[in-house]
């Protein structure tokens, strides 16, 4: 049985454990949650692949937390397995950039920048540098591609519903996508640079309500959809696809 622990009044009890499991070769770090409302055991996949939350039920067994987690390797398996993009980072390998899968290719020379062209068309990715600075090198490209976005469609939203934008910043954030702060400071993950335009669109429209609605209620999504009528595909294609952009290590 887990380690035992005091309940505390008024809120909700837990403890955490953590320890590593093997799914299909690959070691990863679980973190084993007790929550006394739980009533049944629930796993889920971090963003990115990279690690796994299992809640359970006060007082549960190992024994059948441990069957619990048997049960489900091939389910763990069939899910991981979408995280393979990572390794594609390399020379003949793919990123999207807006949508659009674009071909890696190192020039080979140290120097030069790092440029998104169509060669016979195909889009392809120039990359300059060491081999070594690759990924780096396409993150900083993302990065200065999501500022540019990004800082148009935030200007152009803020200015239909009248409302100021104090700063505008960028972030790897794991938990979410975006941010705004009651003093107008919006914050994105540079990795949607990776998504199509209309789901960029659909998160620069997203932090800009929060300016006038600070809250998920019906008026905020009411103003999303004004904002960009592409919400709701938008917010489907980032549940589907949103891990995946995550799992990209860049490293």
């Amino acid at each position: 049985m887990f380690p035992s622990f005091k309940r505390r009044r008024g809120s909700e009890t837990r403890i955490d454990v953590t320890r590593d499991i093997e799914v299909a070769g690959k070691r990863l770090p679980l973190t084993i949650r007790q929550n006394a409302r739980a009533t049944r055991m629930t796993l889920r996949i971090e963003p990115g692949g990279r690690a796994l939350k299992l809640t359970v039920p006060e007082g549960l067994p190992e024994r059948e937390v441990s069957a619990f987690l048997t049960r489900h390797q091939g389910w763990l398996m069939t899910k991981l397995a979408r995280f393979s993009g990572e390794s594609e980072l390399e020379h003949g390998g793919t990123i999207f950039v807006r949508g659009v899968a674009h071909r890696i290719e190192r020039t080979g020379r140290l120097r030069g920048l790092t440029e998104a062209v169509v060669v016979d068309d195909e889009a392809v990715l120039r990359v300059g540098g060491a081999e070594e600075h690759l990924r780096r090198r396409i993150a900083d490209f993302l990065k200065k591609e999501a500022r540019f976005e990004l800082e148009r469609l935030v200007a152009v939203y803020a200015g239909r519903i009248g409302r100021r934008v104090r700063s505008l910043s960028l972030k790897d954030t794991r938990s979410r996508w975006g941010s705004c702060s009651a003093d107008g400071d919006l914050s994105f993950s540079w990795r949607i640079t990776m998504a199509p335009p209309k789901v960029i669109a659909y998160l620069a429209a997203h932090e800009v309500a929060h300016l006038q609605e600070m809250n998920h209620g019906p008026d905020f999504w009411a103003l999303c959809e004004k904002l960009c009528p592409d919400t709701n595909e938008a917010r489907r294609w980032l549940k589907r696809n949103g891990t995946m952009l995550h799992a990209i290590d860049f490293g």
